[in-house]
C-alpha cells in the first residue's frame, strides 16, 4: 500500500470543497470509483489477495450449491430453460464447482444459461479462464440486464460489499455518521449537526433503547426487493450467503481487511476491502414485503451439514492421499465449525422464493437430498 492512496487524495479534496460525507458515500467511492475504486481494477481474492472466501476454501461449497441449484430446478416443475446467476462471482470457482455438480443431471445441464453479474474487468477474465469449457454463459453489469425467466441466484459475499448507513446516538436523537477531516486533515469519523428527522419510529424495537454512543446500520432495502419481486414473478430462487447477524440491532461494524487482516477502514481508501455485516432480517423482512417467500436464515454450517457435506467430504477422502485428506478435513472444519477461524456460524444462509415454494433444501427441516457422491473427484 502507498503511504497516500490517490483516492484518499480526491476523497480529502471533495470533503474540503463540499463538507463531510456519509459513510455510505465513502464506502461506495471505496469500492467501486471508476479509476480508483478497490473492486474496479484488482483481484481481491486468495493467498496473495486480501481475503478468502468459502469457494475458494474447498470444491465443496460449489458443489453442495449446484446441488441445491437442481433441487430448486426440480421444486419448481423442471422448467426447460432455467437462468442460472451469480452476483459477484468472484474468479468462478464457485460456479464451475456447482456446474461440476450439475452435470450429474443432464436434463438440467441442458435447461440452464449461466449470467454472471460483474463490474471488475480483471476478475472477468479469470471467470473466463475457469469457466473456459462452459456452455451459454455471458456476463452484465447488473441484474437489470439478465433476460427474464426462472431463475437460481446464487450470492455469496454479495450483500456485505453494498453501501452502509450509519447513525450515531446522540442526547439530541440520532445523527447520520460522516467521514470528516480532523486539525490534520486526516480522515476521521463524525456526525452530521443535525439528528435524522422521526428516525426513531423506523427504528427495530430492540434498537429504541440503545444507549448514547450507540451506532445503528442499515443498507437500502431496494436491492433485496428488486431481486425478490423477480423471484416472485419470474419464478425460482435466490440462496443469501454472507456474514452477519439473525435480527437487527445496534453496532459499528464497518471494517476494512487487507491481507487477510483486519485495518483501518479510514486509511488508504481503494486499497483495502471495506465491508460491514449483514442484516438478515432486514433482508427478509424487505422480501416479504414484495411478497416473495423468505426460508431461513439458517448458520451457514447447518446448511451446508443439511445439504450432506459431511457425507461428501468422506466420499472425498476415501479416493485422497493422506496428505490431500488432511487438507479436507480441515476445509470441512473451515466452512462448518463455529471455532475460531469457522465459519459454520459467522455466516449465515437465507432463501428467497416464489410464493408457492413451501419447502427449501437446507433451510428446511425436511430432509435434504444426498450429497453429489461422484459430482468431482
Amino acid at each position: 500500500m502507498t503511504e497516500l492512496s490517490p483516492l484518499q487524495a480526491e476523497i480529502q479534496k471533495l470533503i474540503r470543497s463540499s463538507g463531510p460525507m456519509p459513510v455510505w458515500r465513502y464506502m461506495k467511492l471505496c469500492l467501486t470509483h471508476p479509476e480508483h475504486g478497490y473492486y474496479v481494477s484488482r483481484d481481491p481474492l486468495g493467498r496473495e489477495g486480501d481475503f478468502t472466501t468459502a469457494p475458494e476454501v474447498s470444491q465443496m461449497f460449489g458443489e453442495l450449491l449446484g446441488l441445491w441449484t437442481a433441487s430448486v430446478w426440480k421444486s419448481i416443475g423442471s422448467p426447460s430453460k432455467l437462468r442460472l446467476i451469480e452476483l459477484g462471482p468472484g474468479r468462478g470457482t464457485m460456479m464451475a464447482d456447482a456446474l461440476r455438480a450439475i452435470r450429474v443431471l443432464p436434463p438440467l445441464y441442458e435447461s440452464i444459461d449461466i449470467h454472471l453479474v460483474e463490474i471488475n474487468p480483471v476478475l472477468r477474465e479469470r471467470q473466463r479462464a475457469t469457466l473456459s469449457g462452459a456452455r451459454n454463459i455471458s456476463w452484465h453489469d447488473s441484474l437489470d440486464d439478465v433476460p427474464d425467466g426462472p431463475a437460481v441466484i446464487l450470492a455469496n459475499e454479495y450483500f456485505d460489499v453494498l453501501p452502509v448507513h450509519q447513525a450515531v446516538r446522540r442526547e439530541t436523537g440520532w445523527h447520520e455518521r460522516v467521514v470528516n477531516l480532523d486539525d490534520d486533515g486526516k480522515l476521521s469519523f463524525g456526525a452530521a449537526e443535525e439528528p435524522i428527522p422521526r428516525f426513531e419510529v423506523l427504528l427495530p424495537p430492540l434498537v429504541r433503547a440503545a444507549p448514547i454512543g450507540a451506532v445503528f446500520e442499515w443498507r437500502p432495502d431496494s436491492e433485496m426487493m428488486k431481486i425478490a419481486t423477480r423471484v416472485r414473478d419470474q419464478g425460482g430462487a435466490m440462496l443469501v450467503i454472507d456474514y452477519g447477524h439473525m435480527r437487527s440491532d445496534a453496532g459499528d461494524t464497518f471494517q476494512a481487511i487487507a491481507r487477510h487482516s483486519f485495518a483501518d477502514p479510514l486509511k488508504h481508501p481503494g486499497q483495502a476491502d471495506v465491508t460491514a455485516h449483514v442484516d438478515f432480517q432486514a433482508l427478509a423482512r424487505a422480501a416479504e414485503d414484495v411478497g416473495a417467500r423468505v426460508h431461513g436464515p439458517v448458520t451457514q454450517g447447518d446448511f451446508l451439514k443439511r445439504l450432506g457435506i459431511e457425507t461428501r467430504a468422506i466420499t472425498l477422502m476415501g479416493k485422497a492421499t493422506p496428505e490431500v485428506s488432511d487438507d479436507i478435513s480441515a476445509a470441512l472444519k473451515r466452512l462448518t465449525d463455529s471455532g475460531r477461524g469457522g465459519m459454520g456460524s459467522m455466516f449465515k444462509v437465507l432463501a428467497v422464493t416464489e410464493p408457492n415454494l413451501a419447502m427449501v433444501a437446507g433451510l428446511s427441516d425436511e430432509p435434504s437430498a444426498p450429497a453429489p457422491g461422484d459430482a468431482a473427484e
